[in-house]
């Protein structure tokens, strides 16, 4: 399993190299890591149930965690970017969907 992980690494490391901009590098690592995230449960799975002679599914719970948190995390990191872009007054920040209310 390390040689396709290693791969899955270096697929997301050239996903940040080759894209221009913070938002269109969130998606090839973040594709990268699930998929490998996938592959190394799946292995746990089958090795446990191979050496236990029945079926040991508790390594999905990593998987199901992961599939919560993960799709949060990337969507607070790019909140935070675009709340930076705004604030930084850059010109290609689209608008805000709601109008602005000064007190």
């Amino acid at each position: 399993m390390f040689p396709h992980s290693c791969l899955l690494v270096v697929i997301s490391a050239f996903g940040f190299l080759r894209l221009p901009d913070f938002f269109l590098r969130m998606h090839p690592p973040a594709l990268a890591y699930t998929f490998g995230s996938w592959c190394v449960a799946l292995a746990g799975v089958l090795y446990s149930s191979m050496i236990e002679s029945r079926p040991v599914l508790h390594p999905w719970l990593i998987v199901i965690m992961l599939s919560i948190t993960v799709p949060v995390t990337t969507l607070l990191l790019a909140r935070v970017a675009l709340f930076r872009r705004r604030a930084a007054g850059a010109a290609y920040a689209p608008p805000p969907l709601t109008p602005r209310r000064d007190s």
